[in-house]
């Protein structure tokens, strides 16, 4: 007869691994002999082998018990059931871990490929980080204001940047954003932003964006908060009949001289 700490030596387990199948009832416990110690035989010492190779083999020991005592066939379609499972949890695993991966990137953080891949393309033609910061909070919102839109848009929008007016207007932003009044660089990008809005308009491309109002005046102060210049170039869009930012809207002449403030 064994004592617990010959069982597990005999088994090459621990002693509290013993007690611990002891307590979840995958090995029963033996009665005490008369000083009152655990004695166990031939019959313990196999059946905690078989736990400790079923154990090391992957089975979670909340399925160790049925297979225990499982004829061959049972045996054979519970390990199937359990090789099924791990699979399933492997590929969660892998999938967590490419989810991970891309988390490390930072700009993967609630947005798809194509928005990153697009903010790249800006980092490619020099544009600085501070507008691609801006960017990219942007397209946050948006993916999640419409996701149902978002592979659409930014597909839109990568072709924009075949534009050699989109690509003269990021230009501009390869430094600070604070421009002052009278910077030369301000009535040009009025102009480049003038042409490629008469051509959305041309091409029926402005409108029915999907956004809410209250969604676009959250767009439009966000971009004038952090780039003071902006005001200034829609001060003189707006003087030339043009209206947003996020939202190109042609502002009617019957009503364009109400808006414009009065000297």
């Amino acid at each position: 007869m064994l004592t617990i700490s010959q069982l597990a030596a005999y088994a090459g387990v621990t002693v509290r691994a013993v007690r611990h199948y002891h307590q979840i009832g995958l090995l029963p416990e033996p009665e005490r002999d008369r000083s009152g110690y655990r004695t166990y035989d031939a019959v313990a010492v196999v059946r905690l082998i078989r736990i400790r190779t079923l154990a090391d083999a992957g089975v979670p020991l909340a399925r160790v018990e049925e297979l225990l005592d499982a004829g061959p066939e049972e045996f054979a379609g519970g390990v199937q059931d359990i090789d099924k499972d791990l699979r399933a949890e492997i590929r969660r695993l892998q999938d967590t871990r490419r989810r991970l991966a891309r988390l490390a990137a930072g700009e993967h953080l609630a947005l798809p490929q194509g928005v990153v891949d697009y903010l790249d393309r800006l980092r490619g033609l020099g544009v600085g980080e501070r507008y691609i910061e801006l960017e990219r909070d942007a397209w946050i919102m948006i993916a999640a204001q419409v996701p149902h839109l978002i592979d659409s848009v930014i597909a839109k929008k990568h072709e924009e940047l075949d534009d050699p007016d989109m690509v003269r207007l990021y230009s501009f932003f390869t430094g600070e954003l604070g421009w002052l009044a009278g910077d030369p660089r301000i009535i040009e990008i009025a102009d480049i932003l003038e042409r490629l809005m008469m051509r959305a308009v041309e091409a029926g491309e402005v409108g029915a964006d999907g956004f809410d109002d209250q969604f676009v005046a959250l767009m439009d102060s966000t971009m004038l908060e952090s780039a003071p210049g902006a005001e200034l170039v829609l001060g003189i869009l707006k003087e030339r009949g043009w209206r947003g930012w996020t939202r190109i809207e042609r502002v009617p002449a019957d009503r364009l001289n109400t808006e414009l403030p009065q000297a």
